[in-house]
């Protein structure tokens, strides 16, 4: 058994606003593993400035994946509890290289293209005309689920797309989750979530900064409209602060990405102590192109978790490889007319 890795940048085709910043470029780099004739592919999908695993030596740590890949799995995922993006390409790789098609590691009547999983349409940040236009397009191509990133303009111009929406469809009709990133100030949070709860939302995500507890706490608390941790979550690694950190805020949801937080495996471990605190839950991809997107999503619909996940197509790259997944009617399909294609070239 051999492995390498390898670096490929992913190019937005439209500069991509988040309350961080315009994103033009998504670090991305994949492990794979070659045995008896066989390859197993897997991403390690890093989000500079956000992932905990963004530090100096990421590289360096690759290649000591690579040189001791003999070591298996599990040995690997426990050694790398510092580097949950790559725990995730371990985990990836190990089940791309077991399976009969490396791009099929969880079978179900997903990939047989016979069931599908319902997604939220993703509205990104931008002026008010450019969301106004996405909000336009998610409703035209049948979502019934609207995420809106918010935080990157005027409060008031985001309460008047929140209600352009609600002017055209009920709560019932067209669910609304939206994304603050952290960007609600310690002060005003609360007074803006409860102007945000007029428009019957389902949840707002990470309103304040992480590492807030007792404030996030309280909101959690007394706030009007349920709310989701994000950003919270990342850097937990350990089963027992996971668990001091959900006792501690007692969220109504938890967001849960798989190459922020270990992988199929951290991500388990966060979802059984959510089900023990009665806390929901949904999964969400974080902007990997389309080899490590078709894997989360796999593995999402075997959770049989009905509510609307954070999925896409990885229609956002100039540079992204072919994929088997399509979105009709706000759900994503597994579409076996478009095989996978992997080419680093």
């Amino acid at each position: 058994m051999k492995a390498s890795y390898y670096r490929y940048p992913l190019q937005f085709k439209v500069p991509s606003g988040t309350s961080r910043g315009i994103l033009t470029e998504k670090e991305t780099w994949f492990l794979v593993i070659e045995s008896d004739g066989k390859t197993g592919i897997g991403e390690c999908g890093i989000l500079r400035g956000l992932s905990y695993d963004d530090v100096p030596d990421y590289e360096q740590k690759l290649r000591w994946v690579c040189d001791n890949i003999q070591l298996g799995e599990e040995v690997l995922w426990e050694s790398l509890r510092d580097f949950p993006s790559i725990q995730f390409g371990v985990e990836m790789a190990f089940r791309s290289l077991a399976a009969q098609d490396p791009f099929i590691l969880f079978r179900s009547e997903f990939t047989a293209g016979t069931k599908s999983i319902p997604i939220n349409g993703l509205v990104w940040m931008g002026d008010e005309a450019f969301m106004k236009a996405q909000i336009e397009e998610k409703i035209a191509a049948g979502f019934r689920c609207i995420k809106l990133k918010i935080g990157a303009i005027d409060f008031n111009k985001e309460l008047d797309l929140l209600r352009f929406i609600r002017s055209n469809f009920t709560a019932e009709q067209m669910e609304i989750r939206v994304d603050a990133n952290g960007a609600f100030s310690l002060d005003s949070a609360l007074y803006k979530i409860n102007q945000l709860s007029e428009f019957k939302l389902h949840s707002i995500e990470q309103p304040i900064a992480k590492n807030n507890t007792d404030s996030m706490a309280a909101l959690c608390k007394n706030s009007d409209l349920p709310i989701a941790l994000d950003e919270e979550l990342i850097g937990v690694t350990a089963r027992s602060e996971k668990e001091n950190l959900l006792r501690a805020i007692m969220p109504q949801y938890i967001i849960l990405k798989p190459s922020f937080i270990g992988g199929f495996r951290g991500t388990n471990e966060w979802i059984a102590l959510a089900r023990k605190y009665g806390i929901g839950w949904w999964i969400t991809s974080a902007l990997e192109s389309n080899i490590g997107l078709n894997a989360i999503a796999q593995w999402t619909y075997t959770l049989r978790n009905p509510m609307p996940q954070g999925l896409g197509t990885g229609a956002l790259y100039t540079n992204n490889f072919d994929g088997p997944l399509a979105v009709r009617s706000g759900a994503l399909w597994f579409d076996h007319n478009v095989p996978q294609q992997f080419n680093l070239a």
